[in-house]
Order: structure tokens, then sequence, then C-alpha cells
């Protein structure tokens, strides 16, 4: 199944018998109540998480790279999300290693108020926390993204194939391969309370020169040569 963790939680207290995988934690499992520990989730429940501590740095380097004289990142984040204060510390930490200051942004119900916002702080960039409320309408970020000069990154797959500037996370279909063996494992005797929730090994950068030359950004060949996609 998918990482919707309210779901993931219904399904583990409605089959406590019934080993569950789940092939995209989009939130800490641990501080949602699905898992006891990373290492020995307990329980029926295991699976794949796409966060990483280390994105959030990453990001901000494919920023700082095609964006000459980035100073100040807005950081779009949700409420609704319980994930995103810790988000927020790791991108606020990573940014002061860089020498980069990050703004947090609520996005709200009227996005482009939202964006509205953020020109007014003068921002030179806008990281768009992996969410699956931004998911949803990660074509009208985009959309937004281009109509106030805005270049976006996000965690999200498909951004940049839908006008974003880039996309930087962890591979969705290596996530549900890695669940493919998990799910091997249980039916050939395994636990899923003894089979650790892992993090992500595999990351895809996908950037779009399209959106790329409408913001005056031009992308080095050395950029280029290491996304897993090109839009042109």
């Amino acid at each position: 199944m998918a990482g919707e963790e309210t779901t993931a939680l219904a399904a583990k207290q409605a089959a406590k018998d019934i080993p569950i995988v789940i092939a995209v934690f989009n939130s800490d499992p641990v501080a949602t109540g699905l898992a006891n520990s990373l290492r020995r989730p307990g329980g029926n429940l295991t699976g794949i998480s796409i966060l990483a501590p280390e994105m959030a740095a990453k990001r901000l380097e494919l920023l700082r790279e095609i964006i000459p004289g980035l100073m100040r990142v807005a950081v779009l984040w949700s409420r609704q999300d319980t994930n995103h204060p810790t988000l927020l510390r790791e991108t606020d930490h990573a940014a002061r290693q860089l020498g980069l200051a990050t703004v947090p942004v609520e996005g709200s119900e009227d996005i482009e108020d939202t964006f509205k916002q953020i020109v007014e702080k003068h921002i030179d960039a806008v990281d768009m926390l992996v969410s699956p409320q931004f998911f949803r309408i990660r074509s009208k970020f985009a959309e937004l993204g281009l109509k106030y000069r805005l270049p976006i990154i996000g965690g999200e797959d498909g951004f940049a194939q839908f006008g974003g500037l880039i996309n930087y996370g962890p591979s969705l279909i290596g996530n549900w391969r890695q669940a493919a063996v998990y799910v091997d494992k249980i039916l050939k005797g395994e636990k899923s309370a003894d089979l650790p929730i892992s993090q992500p090994t595999k990351f895809e950068l996908a950037i779009n020169l399209k959106t790329a030359k409408a913001l005056g950004l031009t992308v080095s060949p050395t950029l280029l040569a290491l996304a897993s996609e090109v839009i042109e």
C-alpha cells in the first residue's frame, strides 16, 4: 500500500494479525505511532520511507547551483503535515551551513495568496516540502512559479514534468521494488515486526529546461549530466 498515514494507521488497527508493507511513508512512522522504532517497527507494519535527512541540504545545493546570488529561500510547508516541523528544522540547519537564509511560508487554501506573500518577502527561490497536499496540486504550483517568476524545487515526483523547475527526491519505483522484496520475505516466513523501516537509497533529479529558460536561468552541463530526466 502507499503511504497515506491515516489509512495505514486504520489498516494496522483493523488487521492486527495481517502483515502490512507500506511502500511510501510520507511522514515519520515513529512520530505518527505506526512503528515503535525504525530498526524494529514491532506490530504488523513495516515498509520504506521517502524521507532522508540529507535531502534538505541537497535541494538547497541544487538551487544554489542554478540560481546566481541565491540568498533567501522560502520553505513552503503545511500545518496539516505532522512531519513538516522536523523538515523545517533540517532545512534551516542545512541553509545556515550553506550561508543561506530560509523563510518558512505556510501554504494556505488560497495558493495564489501564498505566492503573493512569498513575493513580498523578496525571496530568490522556493523549496516545496514533500506533502500529499502539495502533490495533488503540483501543477498549480508550477504554473504560479512561472507567473511570479519564482524558481521552485520540489521533492514530489513529477513536479518538473508539470512545469516546475526541479524535482529531487527518492525514486518511487525504487521504493515499490523494495516493498516487493519485503513482501517476498514475509511470505517466506519473516515477521514484519523484525523488518526495519528503511530509508531511500536511490534518488532522482529532474530538470525542466523550458522553465529554466522562461525564468532566465542557465543550467550548467555538469548539472544536466547528473539529472535522471531533462525536460526540453
